[in-house]
């Protein structure tokens, strides 16, 4: 190494010589920056009438001594985050993550890969490069902005543990690129020529290579090389070397645990864990191409160990897999939920680049989180007995270890060997927004599989399809918007939308009218997504945004979203869900509750206020959402989703929720609430399930109700057990009707059966029954009378089809289909599905009758009634004779007359 410094030292003094024709570098640099401070004030102002020696001194005043200030280099404190309490400690950060590394102990090949990629001229610049700072300005200017920092320069704005600056006084920080730039540059060529000469430049990437982030919470580069391969800094390869040097442009985005799959070396048999797996970083991740170009750059850029290496060697190098070490065990409770307060608390810390905040683990902070210790054991033992155990080889005993109470062993021994193999649930106190417990997975320290990875968090990072859990959304802005009402009457007929898009419900019944209300409670398909159309697809698509929905950046609407097709993050549907239960209030989501630095000073939060909600809907359709769920928790409003209610020993507990199965059994779902305490300081509960696979494969046969609604149940009663039993109530501003109970509008002369239906005021439907007709139908024959019928016509009502959805041709064609098999009955089956007629809402329950709430109007019209007989006159004293009568025949009998002619008059 010492020959490579050497000739490396001959090549600078060369340089310098020929630039400062022997003068010191001191001169150099007095001659260079008045240059550059000159260019880049052309560049930034368009002005070049700015004495540059001027602004030199100008922005050198103030600055600290960059000597003194690098010696006082400090490194960190752990970060300590908590409970709500404050008491139970959940995660100590940045443990055992930096370790200090001397220069003499950095090979080499770690020092070029870094001054390859960050800075090229390193070991001869004076502290800055002029001509990068001069093609970044011209870059600039046409609108391709980039850097074009040295690494003395990274390293004079680098800060402290506790955010404050190492190298330049906090006005460094502040106003324009200009003037944020210049103290920056003037520093990095004093620090320089603090450090002067070869000894110097050891110094300076150092303290740099030492003080860099490189993600996992891996600071400085020994603790980078240990933390991902498991080495020592002179074991690794140029591979190695190379793809540490690729992370600082951005720790998060590169981070290779971020960025890793975990990969079976054993052939596994259906159910059981795989014991042998490696971690491998896919070639196709972006800082593995950094990594390649990286190693590139190294041909032509070793200035320190170049003769050590052929080219084929570099080229070689870009071949080997980016293979880790498994993480050390990391101590932390909650540890799902310790990630998100992680990148929350970096928002709070490093609000301009929170991706790249190092005093988020090493700046010493006490963080009080939202999160309620009691609750997350609660809910990390259901989640991991709903998941796991039905997968072990002793299902009974895991629950038993677990203290799983035996009345939920059979749903959960019912889901052995149905491929289910994650859970992930989540509950908020909706009128706060605080997250009281969160497992993203359902365990994170268990060993992985392809089906279940255990450290990827499904609520935060995972995109899912809601299914039907998006329906409450949906309807919610359509009644909003006043466009439906809960009694809004939708056809559940086997439709064709479009392009052969012809969804149909599970159990491929057709049960044609039904209200909103039902339609919801019963998770009905074909309503849906009626609804979301005549809402208006990029309406609903764009509302979601108010209720904190976020989707794929490539997502655009689409007909099936009414069913839940389009994919979001769980723990952002939960907040949705308990922005209905809060009256339509969004609140946001907030992990922290307070943070203390290293001295003791609170700095968050600033206001010493609790966070504020933004109202996104109406109280009053809110409420109507609220009260329609509310059934699916009573027995004897919804006999299939009741089962699920929430009890506290005997006592039901008034709450809300919905369930959600994608089409092809990829995810299942549920999220709901508890009605609001009396007591404002207690948590009003909202909780949110997802169950299904990481590798996304469906399972086999399991819908919601079998799986996420009694998970959702059994936590949502666990977490509840002895507090208070609230009510919801409803607001003002609402009205009741009553309604028909199939066509949801007024009560009319053919009405049948009736229901009581909820209505934000002014939205109550008139009398007006547009979906029947009224026909004069003769009583003997039960067919359409007409004149000469017998006997007196009878007025009834009768569906009228035809004068449904007036607005959409395609779904009159399918009503009309429908009603030709429904007028033959239920039963009748649909060829193009095998779908089947069927009352509302079938399976042996029918809680308006075995009806569709009338009858269909008969095609055919009664026969015309036989003439009159004739009218005779005995006597003779009418115009018309009576006809003679013939003898009988012999052996008696009644003759039959024959006609004769009248006699003329």
């Amino acid at each position: 190494m010492q020959t490579s410094l050497a000739r490396r030292q001959r090549h600078r003094r060369a340089l310098q010589r020929r630039s400062a024709k022997g003068g010191s570098a001191l001169r150099g640099v007095a001659i260079a920056i008045p240059i550059v401070l000159l260019i880049l004030v052309v560049i930034t102002t368009g002005t070049g009438l700015v004495f540059a020696v001027g602004t030199y001194n100008q922005y050198a005043v103030g600055l600290p001594d960059p000597k003194a200030a690098l010696a006082d280099l400090t490194f960190e404190q752990q970060t300590v985050v908590y409970d709500r309490t404050g008491k139970t400690v959940l995660a100590r950060l940045g443990a055992l993550k930096r370790e200090v590394v001397a220069f003499e102990a950095i090979p080499g090949e770690m020092l070029d890969a870094t001054t390859a990629i960050e800075d090229k001229d390193f070991w001869v610049n004076p502290g800055f490069d002029p001509g990068a700072i001069v093609a970044a300005g011209l870059d600039t200017i046409a609108g391709n902005p980039r850097g074009a920092s040295t690494i003395t320069q990274q390293l004079v704005r680098s800060k402290r543990a506790d955010g404050s600056p190492v190298l330049l006084p906090p006005s460094a920080f502040e106003g324009s690129t200009y003037e944020r730039k210049l103290p920056e540059i003037i520093q990095s060529a004093r620090l320089t020529e603090a450090y002067p000469g070869e000894d110097g430049k050891k110094q300076i990437i150092t303290a740099y290579l030492n003080q860099n982030f490189y993600g996992n919470s891996s600071y400085g580069v020994k603790a980078a090389a240990k933390g991902y391969f498991g080495k020592e800094l002179k074991d690794l390869s140029l591979a190695q070397f190379a793809v540490l040097a690729a992370i600082p442009q951005s720790p998060v985005k590169f981070d290779l645990m971020n960025n890793v799959e975990e990969i079976c070396l054993e052939p596994v048999a259906e159910g059981d864990e795989c014991t042998k797996t490696k971690l491998v970083v896919p070639a196709t991740k972006e800082v593995v191409v950094r990594r390649d170009y990286i190693l590139d750059l190294m041909k032509t850029r070793s200035t320190i160990s170049g003769d050590r290496h052929a080219a084929a060697e570099y080229d070689a190098a870009k071949a080997e897999p980016v293979e880790l070490t498994p993480p050390a065990s990391v101590n932390w409770k909650a540890p799902h939920f310790v990630w998100q307060v992680r990148q929350a608390l970096s928002a709070i810390l490093c609000p301009e680049k929170p991706q790249t905040c190092p005093a988020v683990d090493i700046g010493g902070y006490q963080v009080t989180t939202t999160l309620d210790w009691t609750m997350q054991q609660k809910v990390e033992k259901w989640v991991y007995a709903a998941a796991r155990a039905p997968n072990a080889k002793d299902t009974r005993a895991v629950l038993s270890a677990r203290k799983i109470p035996k009345s939920a062993w059979g749903w959960i021994t019912g889901l052995r060997g149905r491929n289910i193999h994650n859970a992930a649930a989540a509950a908020i106190d909706y009128r706060t927004g605080e997250v009281l417990a969160y497992a993203g997975s359902a365990s994170y320290t268990s060993k992985g599989t392809k089906k279940f990875q255990p450290q990827f968090d499904v609520l935060a990072d995972g995109w899912r399809q809601p299914g039907s859990a998006i329906k409450p959304i949906d309807y919610l802005i359509g009644i909003d918007d006043r466009t439906l009402t809960a009694s809004t009457m939708f056809m559940d007929v086997f439709t064709n939308f479009g392009n052969n898009f012809t969804p149909i419900q599970a159990d491929k019944l057709e049960r044609g009218p039904v209200r909103l209300r039902s339609a919801l409670q019963f998770s009905l398909n074909i309503p849906a997504i009626k609804a979301t159309l005549m809402t208006g697809l990029d309406h609903v698509f764009d509302r979601w945004k108010d209720f904190g929905l976020h989707v794929q950046k490539s997502a655009v609407p689409v007909r099936s979203m009414g069913i839940g097709t389009l994919e979001v993050h769980p723990i952002d549907l939960l907040g949705a869900y308990g922005t209905v239960a809060n009256g339509g209030v969004r609140m946001p989501r907030v992990l922290i509750a307070s943070v203390i630095d290293a001295d003791g000073r609170s700095i968050y939060p600033q206001s010493g206020k609790a966070p504020v909600g933004k109202p996104v809907t109406s109280k009053q359709a809110a409420y109507i959402i609220t009260d329609i769920l509310a059934g699916n928790t009573d027995i004897k409003v919804n006999k299939f989703w009741g089962k699920w209610a929430i009890f506290d020993g005997s006592r039901r507990r008034p709450a809300a929720y919905k369930t959600g199965t994608t089409s092809d059994n990829r995810d299942v779902a549920a999220y709901g609430y508890l009605a609001p305490p009396k007591d404002k300081t207690a948590p009003a509960l909202a909780v949110g399930i997802w169950m299904g696979n990481s590798d996304n494969t469906p399972n086999r046969d399991r819908l919601s109700l079998d799986t996420s609604a009694p998970l959702w149940s059994a936590i949502l009663s666990d977490i509840s057990k002895g507090t208070p039993i609230a009510a919801f109530k409803p607001p003002s501003g609402l009205q009741t009707a009553t309604v028909d109970a199939f066509t949801g509008l007024g009560r009319g002369p053919s009405t049948t059966k009736t229901v009581k239906e909820l209505f934000i005021k002014g939205t109550v439907p008139t009398q007006k029954e547009t979906s029947r007709i009224r026909a004069e139908i003769d009583e003997a024959s039960g067919l359409l009378w007409q004149d000469g019928c017998v006997g007196p016509p009878a007025v009834k009502g009768f569906f009228n089809v035809s004068e449904l959805d007036t607005g959409f041709p395609s779904w009159q064609k399918a009503n009309q289909n429908w009603a030709a098999r429904a007028a033959k009955g239920p039963g009748v089956r649909n060829p193009a599905r095998g779908t089947k007629t069927s009352y509302f809402y079938g399976a042996g329950f029918y809680p308006f009758g075995r009806s569709w709430g009338a009858a269909f109007v008969p095609k055919q019209k009664c026969p015309l009634a036989p003439p009159p007989p004739v009218a005779c006159d005995p006597l003779l004293l009418l115009a018309t004779p009576c006809p003679p009568v013939e003898p009988l025949p012999s052996g008696g009998g009644v003759p039959n007359p024959k006609p004769s002619k009248a006699p003329k008059p």
